[in-house]
C-alpha cells in the first residue's frame, strides 16, 4: 500500500500533536523535565497566562503525561506541583530532537541557550535514528523505507 493510500486519520504523528501539538505544550513538558514543578514558577518562567497554563496542564492531565501531587509550605494552603507520568517522560528523546534542531536551524552560530548532559560523562546528548540491529549506525530519511502498519487503513475513494 503506497502512502498516498493509507488515511491519515489514524496517524500516530498526528495522534501525538493532538496532545503535544497546543501552543506551550511541550515547552510546560520542557519546564517539568527541568525541575520546575509549581504552577507559580512555571507561570513566571515562561510568561503564560494563569489561563492558558491551567488549560494546558489540564490537556496534558487528561493526555495522562502530567500529574497533580498536593503540597503544602509550612503557614500555606495545600497547592498543587505538577510531574511527568512514565507516558510523559516517553517525550524526553522528542524534546531533545527539537532541541538540536533549534540549535542548528534557529540560532545564529549554531549553538543553544542550554545544554543537556549526560551525568555520568557531561557530554552532550543527542536524539538519533538507529536501527536496532546497527545501533552504531545513525540513519536519515533517505536509509528508511515507509509502509502500512497494522492499523492502516485504505482510503476510501468515492467511486467514478
Amino acid at each position: 500500500m503506497r502512502w498516498l493510500d493509507v488515511d491519515t486519520e489514524n496517524c500516530s504523528v498526528r495522534a501525538a500533536l493532538d496532545v503535544v501539538g497546543a501552543k506551550w505544550s511541550l515547552l510546560i513538558v520542557r519546564e517539568l523535565f527541568n525541575g520546575v514543578h509549581r504552577f507559580d514558577e512555571i507561570r513566571e518562567h515562561m510568561g503564560i497566562s494563569e489561563a492558558v497554563l491551567a488549560r494546558r496542564l489540564s490537556e496534558l492531565q487528561d493526555a495522562q503525561l502530567v500529574e497533580s501531587i498536593e503540597y503544602r509550605d509550612p503557614g500555606q494552603r495545600t497547592r498543587r506541583k505538577y510531574r511527568l507520568t512514565e507516558s510523559g517522560l516517553d517525550l524526553f528523546p522528542i524534546l531533545i530532537a527539537m532541541l538540536q534542531w533549534g540549535d542548528r536551524h534557529r540560532t545564529a552560530d549554531g549553538t543553544g541557550s542550554w545544554q543537556v548532559q549526560h551525568r555520568e560523562c557531561g557530554r552532550q546528548v543527542t536524539a538519533v535514528v538507529a536501527c536496532p540491529d546497527h545501533p552504531d549506525r545513525t540513519l536519515d530519511h533517505r536509509d528508511t523505507i515507509t509502509s502500512a502498519g497494522p492499523t492502516a487503513t485504505p482510503v476510501l475513494r468515492p467511486a467514478i
